[in-house]
């Protein structure tokens, strides 16, 4: 897994690009997309069936002057069957005016389809005269594996694109995919419920972000990518598992540790001056009184690690939250009358006993209770105080 980091932000830094390459997989195995699409609404159709993975991927509230933004990590590529749209994510995105994407036209074919023709392809200089022999037999085998023709369709394309191409139709045909990738679902969403959609970076900048590596560097990333293309799988499996989980740790050494030790240089490009300008943007919605609730959504690999949003956020003196799946609900504006439920909270229910049966004793009795019953009854108080908090979470 020496390449792993470098790997996964080579493939997941252009996040539109990849629903690109999706239907490239598609034109080149000769299905039609809308075959595609609906063999994966019946296959979502057995999943929901049999039952969905739950998940509870990590959310981050940062309270601002006068609005409230949530940080949300997605991962670009997605199976089905798992289930993350819902508790404390389907409440944040519910509650938000807007929606911040890394790019807010990640859908939009017909705007990525030229930038790929002027940086992604070059007719005039074939792959094969830029790779070894014993490359290009492996690649053929690759993609051949994968239900492509061969080697010969990615002929005219740059090493970068053919390195992303490698990188995300293994995990097409193992069950993810871009189109119900976290970013998608809820750009779809938010286009169902008419919410506005923003871009910390257009697509032509994210382009640029991969297309502008020297070539010498895209031809090794190329070659070890090759070497190491069965992994590529089983490690994307490794970051969903870790997603569903909320594990940031593990999401931070597997996408950015070996990167930032490895390939000081790409890091800093692909991560910490992306998170620097995306927090200034935050930093302006933060500062702004018009600002609602704002719901952001980037790559998990953004929002882990030292270098993080997050982390740049709290430097900047911002009190930003992990959020727990009880604490959204009670956060929710009228939350207190869940106080008032029937039947009420554990902590809320022995209060309201002792107070019924103190007060008919001493009522029954013509009574004051002593000092040492008052304190009694304080702690009973405080008890159920604290069983009430760790109901809420």
């Amino acid at each position: 897994m020496r390449q792993a980091g470098m790997k996964k932000f080579w493939a997941g830094v252009a996040v539109g690009l990849m629903s690109v390459c999706a239907a490239t997989a598609q034109q080149a195995t000769g299905a039609p997309a809308g075959a595609k699409q609906q063999a994966g609404a019946a296959t979502g159709t057995q999943v929901a069936a049999s039952g969905k993975q739950a998940a509870t991927p990590a959310i981050w509230r940062v309270k601002g002057a006068h609005g409230t933004v949530y940080l949300f990590g997605s991962v670009h590529v997605m199976r089905p069957d798992v289930d993350w749209q819902a508790g404390k994510v389907k409440t944040a995105f519910d509650a938000s005016d807007v929606l911040y994407l890394e790019i807010a036209n990640l859908d939009d074919m017909a705007a990525a389809q030229p930038l790929l023709l002027q940086y992604g392809l070059d007719p005039e200089h074939p792959l094969s005269s830029k790779i070894s022999k014993e490359d290009l037999a492996t690649l053929d085998n690759a993609v051949k594996a994968i239900g492509m023709p061969g080697e010969t369709m990615m002929e005219p394309m740059r090493p970068w694109l053919v390195s992303m191409t490698l990188s995300v139709l293994p995990m097409v045909k193992a069950g993810f995919s871009p189109n119900t990738g976290i970013d998608m679902a809820l750009l779809a969403q938010a286009k169902q419920s008419k919410k506005p959609v923003k871009g910390f970076e257009t697509l032509e900048q994210q382009v640029h972000l991969v297309a502008d590596v020297p070539e010498a560097e895209q031809l090794s990333m190329l070659h070890k990518d090759l070497a190491e293309l069965d992994k590529s799988t089983a490690q994307m499996k490794e970051l969903v598992a870790a997603w569903q989980k909320g594990d940031v740790e593990k999401i931070a050494a597997i996408d950015n540790t070996e990167l930032a030790v490895k390939y000081p240089d790409v890091y800093k490009r692909m991560v910490v001056e992306r998170n620097t300008r995306w927090a200034d943007t935050l930093n302006t919605l933060l500062k702004d009184p018009s600002t609602g609730t704002v719901f952001v959504a980037v790559g998990a690999a953004h929002l882990a690690g030292p270098d993080s949003l997050v982390t740049m956020l709290e430097k900047d003196g911002w009190k930003v939250e992990r959020e727990k799946e009880s604490s959204m609900t009670e956060s929710r504006p009228g939350s207190w009358w869940r106080v008032f439920r029937w039947p009420p909270p554990l902590g809320i229910y022995l209060m309201l006993v002792t107070v019924v049966f103190e007060t008919k004793y001493y009522l029954a009795n013509h009574m004051w209770p002593s000092l040492l019953e008052i304190k009694y009854t304080i702690w009973i108080f405080a008890g159920c105080a604290a069983l009430y908090r760790l109901e809420r979470g």
